[in-house]
């Protein structure tokens, strides 16, 4: 695990499996969407980047998210909604390690720990102008 807030009853998580950089958003245990890199990542260091484009004013929308290595990107992808307002209240927000239950019980279990070095986290917000709403963007290096 890279970063995750949530868990099995909602939330995300940006993790490396099998050696590919993957991202799940968990819309309540609903369903859950998946951007996946194809292929597995070469040892050493990497910048890992998940960035969603939330669609506008109001609460629950949608939006487009990208996974990208290195500047480039391994997968995009709409989702037609997000959580309205908070993520699960009962979870945390963890940095190299999953504490509390997984975004996807089918990937891992916890403790999930990321065997690499984690160099740097930067979450970046954006407000949308006239809402409350953001836009996320994580940039993560790391090194295998």
């Amino acid at each position: 695990m890279l970063v995750t807030d949530g868990g099995r009853f909602g939330g995300y998580g940006l993790y490396i499996l099998k050696g590919k950089p993957v991202f799940v958003y968990n819309l309540v245990n609903v369903e859950r969407t998946r951007w996946e890199g194809k292929d597995a990542l070469a040892p050493g260091k990497h910048s890992i980047v998940f960035d969603f484009k939330y669609d506008g004013i109001g609460f629950g929308l949608g939006g487009s998210g990208t996974l990208s290595v290195d500047g480039k990107t391994v997968d995009a992808k709409r989702i037609s909604r997000t959580i309205a307002f908070t993520m699960p209240v009962d979870e945390t927000f963890d940095v190299g390690v999953d504490t509390r239950s997984p975004i996807d019980d089918r990937d891992y279990q916890v403790p999930f720990r990321f065997q690499g070095k984690l160099i740097k986290l930067a979450v970046k917000l954006h407000p949308i102008k006239g809402t409350l709403a953001q836009i996320i963007e994580f940039k993560l290096k790391t090194r295998d």
